[in-house]
């Protein structure tokens, strides 16, 4: 007599879950006329940054160096050396030129930022 009240509350459960799948046609968003359309995941926005802008690729050849090296490279613009697991401002400046350390000490990529 146990096994009737289990049942009907599995009978149930399942009739509950039944009502809630959807048989029909899914709702599509329409974008009002006038509203600039929200970006998508492939219009991140880093899109319009320039790769190279700071001249980066100029430094690429001291991937691998000592970070002691940087300010021995005589570089007359604006640079930022970002520590290993260290903590970097967020403001982007595409003329900056970024040199990244490993957990060594060495340059493991230079990039603008």
């Amino acid at each position: 007599m146990t096994k009737t009240p289990r049942i009907f509350a599995s009978l149930a459960a399942v009739a509950m879950l039944a009502g809630c799948v959807g048989g029909g046609t899914a709702d599509v968003p329409v974008q009002p006329a006038g509203i600039e359309p929200l970006p998508t995941m492939a219009d991140d926005g880093l899109a319009e940054r320039k790769p190279d802008l700071c001249k980066a690729s100029t430094y690429a050849n001291y991937v691998g160096q000592p970070g002691a090296v940087i300010p021995t490279l005589g570089i007359t613009k604006d640079y930022r050396v970002v520590e290993f697991r260290g903590i970097e401002p967020q403001e982007y400046d595409p003329n900056r030129i970024v040199f990244r350390l490993d957990g060594a000490g060495l340059i493991s990529g230079v990039d603008c930022g």
